[in-house]
């Protein structure tokens, strides 16, 4: 029985020539990513030149704790003459950065301190987050240990319909099937050729939320053509054996797809066709964060709302996941367009998605958003709820004032 693209990436980083489900295998990983804040007893990196250090859950700093963190990492990056920093000004969320700059890279591993490091897994890129002690020992070490969990293959069919997006393909998927704690997602299918970039990063992200450890897209022309250019440093990309070993296949015929929205509370088998959720109050909308702060989603939510105007007592908030990403939306004329209809458009950061700043939610109020996470206190007040949908779901809800579906705009 051959090996799928996750279990051979496992395998070429260890000393193991071939990796099951229900081995433990250890890693040597290629790239490091450290966001925010950066330990002061650390005396010798395993890798600094495949260290990348930015700043982003918090920035610019809004409390003195913040502003503390980002010191001790500019002294960090000082002291161990990083290469790899992205200063305050060309920061960015880790991973909309990490594809951006090309180091995420095919048949690579990548780790970081966060949950939703998996989106790299959209560049053919084996990543997952990892906690502090083991960040530390691997900044320290250069090595790691996974166990190695089944995987599910997830085909995907046909062409995504007017205004239905890969968001909602990745909502419908943990509603149909729910969660897939402990185990891999591995995407197939011609559907695939029909989904850039943007959406594949979406798809990876909000892989966390269906509790995988594991999401890898393929290399294939639509990525090839990405990183053309943009790769920081030479890769390898792997695909899957003809005869690999899944544990199921799923298959998603996405020309049957409406818009989904998640619930509040929870992902797994809480996902429902806008029809079913619309007309619900809104009092805020945003749109940004690891999973939709993209370009595209710029595009999208201008369309929606240019020529219109914000329902009474509804706010808007839109935050760009790099400052690239806000250049090319003011160069384009998306960020003029939001701001006409009356939202808000601020610098690039985690901002109002983790319930850090830049957009809280207060007791009682409702909000649609297309950020990674709809749990109870996630964007402020544990007393508000959070229903998730793609950035034209939101942009719809944010103009009609209640959660609407975006084809009828």
């Amino acid at each position: 029985m051959g090996m799928n693209a996750i279990e051979k990436i496992l395998a070429n980083h260890s000393e193991q020539e071939t990796v099951v489900p229900g081995d433990v295998v250890v890693v040597d990983v290629d790239v490091t990513v450290q966001f925010d804040s950066a330990r002061e007893d650390v005396l010798k990196l395993a890798n600094p030149d495949k260290l990348v250090l930015l700043h982003d859950h918090v920035v610019p700093a809004p409390t003195v704790q913040a502003a503390n963190n980002a010191k001790r990492m500019r002294e960090f990056v000082e002291r161990f003459d990083i290469k790899n920093y992205f200063p305050v000004g060309q920061h960015g969320i880790s991973h909309v950065l990490v594809a951006q700059e090309g180091y995420a890279l095919p048949g690579q591993i990548l780790v970081n301190a966060d949950s939703h490091t998996c989106s790299s897994g959209a560049m053919n890129c084996l990543a997952r987050g990892m906690g502090p002690s083991e960040m530390l020992y691997i900044l320290c070490k250069g090595r790691t240990w996974y166990n190695v969990g089944p995987t599910t293959k997830v085909v995907l069919e046909g062409k995504l319909p007017e205004r239905v997006f890969p968001r909602d393909v990745i909502h419908f998927i943990p509603g149909q099937y729910g969660d897939f704690a402990g185990q891999n997602l591995e995407w197939h299918g011609d559907g695939l050729a029909g989904i850039g970039m943007d959406g594949r990063l979406t798809m990876a992200t909000i892989s966390a939320e269906l509790s995988v450890e594991f999401s890898l897209f393929p290399y294939d022309d639509v990525l090839a053509e990405f990183l053309e250019g943009r790769a920081k440093w030479p890769f390898e990309p792997v695909h899957p054996d003809a005869d690999a070993n899944y544990e199921q296949t799923i298959t998603v015929d996405m020309s049957m797809l409406e818009p989904q929205v998640v619930l509040p509370g929870k992902v797994a088998w809480n996902s429902k066709n806008v029809g079913d959720v619309a007309g619900q109050k809104v009092d805020q909308a945003f749109i940004g964060s690891c999973a939709n702060g993209r370009l595209s989603d710029f595009a999208i939510a201008a369309e929606i709302v240019k020529g219109r105007q914000l329902a009474k007592g509804v706010r808007m908030i839109v935050t760009p996941g790099s400052q690239a990403i806000l250049k090319d939306a003011i160069k384009l004329g998306y960020v003029e367009t939001l701001m006409d209809a009356g939202a808000v458009v601020t610098n690039s950061t985690c901002g109002a998605c983790f319930g850090g700043h830049m957009g809280l939610l207060a007791d009682g109020e409702v909000c649609i958003t297309a950020s990674t996470r709809n749990f109870q206190g996630r964007m402020g007040s544990p007393k508000a709820d959070v229903f998730m949908g793609s950035p034209a779901t939101v942009a719809a809800s944010a103009i009609a004032g209640v959660i609407t579906d975006p084809r009828d705009v």
